[in-house]
C-alpha cells in the first residue's frame, strides 16, 4: 500500500503549464529550458522496423541528430540510456500500454525524467503538435501530501485465489516509496553512464511491504509470546484500518482486511485461532493424498475420513468469502470459533454491514465469555448475488464488547474462471 506522501517531479512546458509526474529525479536542470521533441518524430529510421520503437524510445530507435540537446517525450518509461546515449537531456514519459504503471510510485532514471499519467501525457503531446518550437524543463523531485493514501499500488497482485475460496490477500502494509538501505556498490538504475552511489534509496515492492507486516507480527508476538501464527494473523486482520474501494475498485481483493495497525493488534479482544491439524484437514479436503500431504507436513499425517468438500469455509479464518456464479445467487455456511484474549468476563454482540446483494445471517448474535481463553463458536450464512464480473460485494462482521471491535471482511465475487 501507499504511504501518505508521493515523490513527484514536475514537467514545466514552454506554454507555462506544469504537470506533476512520478519519479525520483535528483538531477538539477536549474530551470533551464530545452527543446522538446516526441520520440516518434525523432526516429532513427535506418535502425527500426516499427515506428512504435521510436515512440516508446527503445535503445537505438532514436536519431542522435534529432535528439541531441533536447528533452524527449516517450510513450513508455525507459529503463536505460535510450535517450541519454544519443545526446538527449531528459525525458517526459507516459505509459500508453499500462496507464497506471510508474504513475503511482516513483523510480529513478539515469537522466532527468518524470512519468505523467495518460491525461497529462495527452496534454504534453498536444502541446508538442500545436507548437512550432516546443520547450520544457524538468524539476527535481519533491515530496507532496497524498490525501488518498493508503491505497494498493497498481503492480500489487490481486485476488481472488484460484485454488481455495479463502479471501486473499489477508491485509496490506506500506510498500510504496519506502526509504531503505542500499548498497553503494549496486547501481540505482540500469543506465551504463549512471555512476551515482547511494547508501539509501526509495524502493517499492513486496520486499518493502513484507518487512512491515513481519515487523508488526513480531511486535504483537513480543506482547503475546504464547500466541500461534494464526492468532497473530487474526489480531492483525481484525484490527486493520478500513480501506475503501474509491481508489481500488477490486476492494478486498486488493487490500484484504485493510491496512495493518500494530498498536491496535496488541489488544484485539478476540482471535480466530488455528493449528496444524486445521490446515492438514483442509489440505486433505482439497484432494491431497497421503504422499503429497506428508511432503508438506514432514511427518506421518494421514487424512481423516470422510472428506469435507467445503473445508475452506470451516477453516477458522478471520474473513468470509463467497465465490458466486455470474447469474445465480451463491450461498455458503461458515463455522467459526473465537478465543477471548481480552478481559476475563465479557459479552460481544455482532453487527453486520452489508449491501442488498449480500444477505448475511449470524447465529448467535451474542457471545458471552466468563474468563480469558474461553472459546465460543458461531455460524455465518451468506448469500451473494454478483451480476457483474467487475463488481466486488463488500460487507463486514464486527464483534464488539464496547471496547474492542473485532472486524472481519465478508466478500462476494465472481468465479475466478471469469477473471483468468
Amino acid at each position: 500500500s501507499t504511504i501518505d506522501r508521493r515523490f513527484v517531479a514536475e514537467a514545466l512546458l514552454g506554454d507555462g503549464k506544469i504537470y506533476q509526474g512520478a519519479a525520483l529525479n535528483t538531477f538539477n536542470l536549474k530551470n533551464k529550458v530545452y527543446p522538446l521533441i516526441y520520440g516518434g518524430d525523432a526516429a532513427n529510421k535506418s535502425a527500426i522496423t516499427d515506428i512504435v520503437e521510436a515512440r516508446e524510445c527503445w535503445d537505438g530507435a532514436l536519431s542522435k541528430d534529432l535528439v541531441t540537446g533536447k528533452i524527449v517525450f516517450c510513450d513508455a518509461p525507459i529503463d536505460g540510456d535510450a535517450v541519454g546515449s544519443v545526446g538527449g537531456v531528459g525525458s517526459i514519459m507516459r505509459f500508453v500500454n499500462n496507464p497506471y504503471r510508474y504513475t503511482d510510485y516513483a523510480v529513478p532514471f539515469s537522466l532527468p525524467a518524470t512519468v505523467v499519467d495518460l491525461k497529462d501525457g495527452a496534454a504534453v503531446f498536444s502541446y508538442i503538435n500545436k507548437t512550432k518550437s516546443p520547450t520544457a524543463t524538468i524539476a527535481r523531485t519533491k515530496p507532496i501530501k497524498d490525501s488518498k493514501a493508503p491505497y494498493v499500488v497498481s503492480f500489487s497482485s490481486r485476488g481472488p485465489s484460484t485454488i481455495t475460496d479463502v479471501l486473499k490477500p489477508d491485509l496490506t502494509a506500506p510498500g510504496v516509496d519506502i526509504l531503505a538501505a542500499w548498497s553503494p556498490m549496486y547501481p540505482i538504475t540500469s543506465g551504463v553512464k549512471d555512476t551515482r552511489k547511494v547508501s539509501y534509496n526509495i524502493i517499492s515492492g513486496t520486499s518493502m511491504s513484507c518487512p512491515h507486516a513481519s515487523a508488526a507480527a513480531a511486535y504483537v508476538k513480543s506482547f503475546h509470546p504464547d500466541w500461534s501464527p494464526a492468532a497473530i494473523r487474526s489480531a492483525l486482520m481484525t484490527t486493520a484500518r478500513r480501506m475503501t474501494a474509491s481508489s481500488n475498485p477490486e476492494a478486498e481483493l486488493a487490500y484484504g482486511a485493510g491496512q495493518i495497525d500494530p498498536l491496535k493488534a496488541v489488544n484485539p479482544g478476540l482471535v480466530y485461532d488455528a493449528g496444524e491439524a486445521d490446515y492438514v484437514k483442509m489440505l486433505c479436503d482439497e484432494g491431497y493424498d497421503t504422499k503429497s500431504l506428508r511432503g508438506i507436513t514432514g511427518d506421518k499425517s494421514v487424512c481423516p475420513a470422510p472428506v469435507n468438500t467445503s473445508s475452506d469455509a470451516d477453516l477458522n479464518y478471520p474473513s468470509f468469502a463467497v465465490r458466486a456464479p455470474s447469474t445465480d445467487p451463491a450461498s455458503k455456511r461458515f463455522l467459526r470459533t473465537v478465543t477471548n484474549v481480552g478481559s476475563g468476563k465479557s459479552t460481544y454482540r455482532a453487527t453486520v454491514t452489508a449491501p442488498p446483494q449480500l444477505k448475511v445471517d449470524v447465529q448467535p448474535t451474542t457471545l458471552s465469555f466468563q474468563r480469558a481463553q474461553d472459546k465460543q463458536s458461531f455460524v455465518v450464512n451468506v448469500v451473494a448475488t454478483v451480476k457483474n464480473q467487475d463488481t466486488v460485494l463488500s460487507a463486514s462482521l464486527v464483534w464488539s464488547d464496547g471496547v474492542h471491535h473485532v472486524r472481519s471482511p465478508i466478500v462476494g465475487y465472481m468465479d475466478p474462471g471469469d477473471y483468468y
